[in-house]
């Protein structure tokens, strides 16, 4: 792991950011997506200054947040998603990247950091509590994927200091 380093997502980084995301996907448990996006979509979608990869010469990972409303109220809130390419899993990268998030969140006064795990995905669950995130609640049968209903973990990190 001392050859990782986490660093800004740019564009240059954009066919190996949605190729990890598409087998994270491909994987059955990430996601109720199927398709990674086209990056204008990824793009549009996330807030620029919150998108980090994990390299060691080539992306490992990657993290990046939305916004959860457009209301003013929600503007310290946000939702995540982190992926690791399978190859690299294991390692710590899915840690470097939320804990390089976190630092880059609360620096922006962002409170909240929440996200949605299916319950089947102990790995990332596991993580999370570890990076400080508690369980909020399920969402029981909240979609169907695959055509089978998946329930939905919310979790969330609060900022101790904001």
């Amino acid at each position: 792991m001392a050859d990782i380093t986490v660093r800004p997502m740019s564009v240059d980084d954009a066919d190996r950011v949605l190729a990890i995301y598409q087998a994270g996907l491909d994987g059955g448990d990430a996601s109720f997506e199927t398709t990674a996006p086209t990056w204008a979509a990824f793009d549009a979608a996330r807030l620029p200054q919150h998108r980090f990869v994990a390299v060691d010469g080539d992306v490992l990972g990657w993290v990046a947040v939305s916004p959860t409303s457009t209301r003013p109220v929600y503007a310290g809130v946000v939702e995540h998603s982190v992926y690791v390419d399978p190859a690299a899993r294991g390692q710590g990268v899915a840690r470097l990247l939320l804990d390089a998030l976190i630092t880059s969140t609360e620096a922006a006064g962002i409170w909240t950091i929440q996200s949605g795990v299916f319950g089947e995905n102990t790995a990332s669950l596991t993580l999370h509590q570890r990076a400080g995130f508690r369980v909020i609640g399920v969402r029981e049968r909240v979609g169907r994927h695959h055509g089978r209903w998946r329930d939905v973990i919310l979790l969330e990190r609060r900022s101790r200091s904001i």
